[in-house]
C-alpha cells in the first residue's frame, strides 16, 4: 500500500447535496491513509460525454498508481455492470455506461484489462438502488488503494460500453471541420480540433495564415488571451492543445450563444 495514495473524484452530484462528503468519508472509514482529490463536481447531470471528456483532460497529471473515481451514472441500480480499468499507470473506477469511451481509445493510455466488478464482499453492507457511488464505487476505490490486488475484484471482460465521440474531419487539404465538445465555466468553448490533427493538414501551419470560421465570425488566432483586448469572439490553441474560442474578460458562450455541437472551421490561407 501506497504512504498517501491517490484517489480523485469526477462527478455531477455538485455540492449543495451530501453526497461528495458521504463519497469521503466511506473512503476514509477503509483507507484513513487516502489523499482524496476532487477534479470536478459540476459535470452537467446525466452528462457521460462530457465526463469521459473532463477525465481525460485531467487523469495523466496525477502520478502513477492514481486512482480515478467517475460517477455519472444515469442508470444507477439497473443492469449496467460496475467496472475497474487497469491501466499501464493508473485505475479507472466507474459505471459501464460509456463514460472511460476517452480512456479506452487514447492511444497511449494502455490498458492492460477491464474488470467487471462482482466482488460484492468488498461493497458495503447495505446497498440501495440509487447511490452505488457511496456502496459500491467508494468502497472498491478504498480497498484497492489499500493494496488489494485488481483481480480480486472480479473477472475481466472485453465487451464494454463505448460511446460516439465527436470528430474532426478534413474537408481538403487546407481546411478542417470540428465542433464544441466542452463549455468550461468562463464560457470559453473548446473544440475537437486539436494541434495534433492541424498538423495532420499542413505539419507546419503558420498562426498568421490560419482563419477560424464560426457561423458568421471569421477570427485569427490568438497566442493569449490579453492579446484578444475588444468584446468579440476569439480563438487560442489552449493549453491542451485544442482550439478554443473565447472572449477576454467574458463569456464567449453567454455573449454569443455558443453550445456543444455547434460547429467551427479551420483554414489555412
Amino acid at each position: 500500500m501506497l504512504e498517501k495514495p491517490i484517489i480523485t473524484l469526477t462527478t455531477d452530484f455538485g455540492l449543495k447535496d451530501p453526497f461528495v462528503g458521504i463519497i469521503k468519508g466511506v473512503i476514509l472509514e477503509i483507507n484513513p491513509r487516502a489523499n482524496i482529490i476532487d477534479i470536478s463536481h459540476n459535470i452537467s447531470p446525466q452528462n457521460i460525454l462530457e465526463a469521459s471528456q473532463v477525465i481525460s483532460m485531467s487523469y495523466k497529471y496525477f502520478s502513477p498508481s492514481a486512482i480515478h473515481l467517475v460517477i455519472v451514472d444515469p442508470e444507477v441500480g439497473g443492469p449496467r455492470r460496475p467496472l475497474l480499468v487497469v491501466a499501464e499507470d493508473y485505475y479507472f473506477i466507474g459505471p459501464d455506461n460509456g463514460v472511460f469511451t476517452h480512456i479506452f481509445k487514447e492511444p497511449h493510455t494502455n490498458i492492460f484489462k477491464v474488470i467487471n466488478i462482482s466482488a460484492s464482499h468488498y461493497y458495503l453492507p447495505f446497498r440501495g438502488p440509487t447511490f452505488h457511488g457511496r456502496d459500491i464505487f467508494a468502497p472498491i476505490a478504498a480497498w484497492l488503494s489499500r493494496g488489494v490486488e485488481s483481480s480480486r475484484f472480479g473477472d475481466p471482460i472485453k465487451d464494454y460500453a463505448l460511446i460516439s465521440i465527436p470528430k474532426p474531419k478534413s474537408i481538403n487539404k487546407t481546411s478542417c471541420e470540428g465542433e464544441v465538445v466542452y463549455i468550461d465555466s468562463f464560457g470559453n468553448a473548446i473544440t475537437n480540433i486539436t494541434e495534433d490533427f492541424l498538423k495532420k493538414i499542413k505539419p507546419t501551419p503558420a498562426k498568421e495564415k490560419i482563419a477560424v470560421i464560426y457561423k458568421d465570425k471569421k477570427m485569427r488566432l490568438s497566442n493569449y488571451y490579453a492579446e484578444a483586448v475588444n468584446d468579440n469572439i476569439s480563438a487560442v490553441i489552449n493549453s491542451f492543445g485544442r482550439l478554443e474560442l473565447f472572449m477576454y474578460k467574458g463569456s464567449a458562450s453567454d455573449k454569443f450563444n455558443i453550445k456543444t455541437g455547434d460547429k467551427i472551421k479551420l483554414v489555412i490561407e
